[in-house]
């Protein structure tokens, strides 16, 4: 082994931590990664030290496809204060200004303040955030006086519901799309009502397929001291591209696949993106699925389901019907 090689094992897949307040997410990524032995991690999309829940570590094979959990969809419940403006959008700044609540305050007042938050919205990035100008972390420019012009950005906020209100507190529930600053959400509720607003809480309740149910406490690894630990844990590789259909292919397809060669499948005529997989009929479970010398030839999954066999990673249906291999993993430690 060359010194340039990876320290560290072997470990492929995903796991799910729900992340502490008061650590940023590489501090939790660089902890686990450490605490695991891990060669290679990898995170999927920044929370704010203040913000806890749900945080995917991939490892291995997975950070091939960590773009997919970056890209998705993401859940959040979020606590405001009315009243208040702070340099950071949240209570971990300083107070620049405050300003009484409206005159007869009430959660109707607060719900016309949500009604042009929904749908698609022009969002400018916060100047503490890890967006980078010139190579420097906004942040980072923040914290020395500096303040740059920031281009808004088109997200989609695709649910927001109230929660609770009460006095100048409030909590909401919100799903959004990748790019959302959920900071800069309840600055604009503040807006709407004239007295401004910082978020006092934050927690990620889901991102792609995983929620707070998939997610392990970070003081539960602290008892983990052999690999064998992992398995309770760590979600499969394939997982975070379960919203797409998978196809199921055979033995000979599979080893022009694996060379990086496309291939024809009879009956693929929807183009689009697929997990692919190689796997037999007797493993389906499905005796109509068209087959040659007992093999599937083109068995399709809905998104969610997963075919017994092996994944091969990602692949793509072209507009002439052959599956080409768009990015594949290391068939030989992961399944």
């Amino acid at each position: 082994m060359s010194q340039r090689s990876r320290k560290g094992r072997r470990i492929d897949g995903i796991l799910v931590i729900d992340k502490p307040t008061g650590m940023t997410s590489n501090a939790v990524l660089q902890r686990i990664k450490r605490h695991l032995g891990a060669a290679k991690a990898g995170h999927t999309g920044s929370l704010d030290p203040l913000a806890t829940g749900v945080l995917p570590l991939c490892f291995g094979e997975a950070t091939k496809f960590s773009q997919w959990l970056l890209d998705a969809d993401k859940a959040y419940r979020a606590e405001g204060k009315l009243g208040a403006i702070t340099d950071t959008g949240d209570s971990d700044g300083q107070t620049v200004a405050t300003h009484d609540l409206p005159e007869g305050l009430d959660e109707a007042m607060l719900q016309r303040a949500l009604e042009p938050l929904r749908g698609e919205i022009d969002q400018v990035p916060p100047m503490y955030s890890a967006l980078k100008h010139k190579g420097q972390p906004l942040y980072k420019l923040a914290r020395a006086g500096h303040e740059v012009e920031r281009k808004a950005r088109r997200v989609t906020i695709k649910a927001l519901s109230l929660v609770s209100f009460t006095g100048d507190r409030f909590e909401i529930d919100v799903l959004c799309t990748k790019g959302t600053y959920v900071r800069s959400l309840v600055e604009s509720i503040g807006e709407n009502l004239g007295c401004g607003a910082h978020i006092t809480a934050l927690r990620r309740t889901a991102a792609a397929s995983f929620s707070l149910a998939d997610a392990v406490p970070m003081s539960a690894l602290e008892d983990m001291h052999t690999g064998g630990d992992l398995d309770t844990w760590l979600q499969p590789v394939d997982k975070s591209l379960e919203a797409l259909p998978a196809l199921c292919i055979n033995p000979e397809h599979c080893v022009s696949i694996l060379n990086g060669q496309p291939v024809r499948i009879p009956g693929q005529s929807n183009p689009g993106q697929v997990r692919l997989y190689s796997c037999d009929v007797a493993s389906s479970g499905d005796a109509a699925t068209e087959s040659t010398g007992g093999t599937c030839t083109g068995k399709k999954y809905s998104g969610g389901e997963r075919p017994d066999g092996v994944f091969l990673g990602l692949g793509e249906i072209l507009l002439d019907g052959q599956v080409k291999p768009r990015r594949l993993v290391n068939t030989a430690t992961s399944a």
